[in-house]
């Protein structure tokens, strides 16, 4: 894959700009919002047991319900307790043939998770001593840590606060610094 070239992120970034300023409300004029939060996404698996003991044993997200998906006799749907009153799910599908999916249109580039500065220092030195690959702080980006799931999922784990995001709180909010924040 090629990057754009100087030409093509000028029109990239000024369109970003146009968009921006057509949608994005001021947050004191912004209306809040219709929803209360992501109740869960819902992704699906090759291995039931492998997801638990990456997403719990290893990532320390708590495995908190495995039922039979209600929609697909025989295939499991589970739940990870990700805080903050959000869950992380996953379904399996015996017997479908599903393949791997190739990063596009329509499919999740990665799922960012917050978590306390002492967590991501935490669990950077357990990567480290398990020899899992993970990027981000090598680029400059030290509140990132972004890896891969046993499917192929791209994961971040972010030490930032919800609601910051690059350098601001894009809520709008007068409080100190998200950044690496506890």
């Amino acid at each position: 894959m090629t990057p754009p070239d100087a030409a093509e992120q000028a029109t990239l970034a000024a369109r970003r700009a146009e968009l921006a300023a057509k949608y994005v409300t001021p947050p004191a004029a912004r209306p809040a919002s219709n929803g209360r939060g992501i109740h869960h996404a819902a992704l699906i698996c090759s291995d039931v047991e492998s997801t638990i003991e990456f997403y719990q044993e290893l990532l320390g997200f708590p495995l908190v319900e495995v039922v039979e998906n209600r929609d697909y006799p025989g295939s499991t749907h589970f739940f990870f307790d990700l805080g903050n009153d959000t869950l992380l799910g996953f379904f399996d599908f015996p017997g479908l043939g599903l393949e791997p999916a190739p990063e596009g249109f329509g499919n999740i580039q990665h799922v960012a998770i917050s978590v306390p500065p002492s967590v991501h220092a935490r669990l950077r030195a357990k990567l480290d001593e398990q020899g899992i690959p993970y990027d981000g702080p090598q680029r400059g980006i030290k509140e990132s840590l972004y890896l891969r799931d046993p499917d192929g999922v791209g994961i971040e784990l972010l030490a930032d606060k919800l609601m910051w995001f690059g350098g601001q709180w894009i809520d709008g909010r007068d409080e100190p610094p998200g950044y690496m924040a506890p």
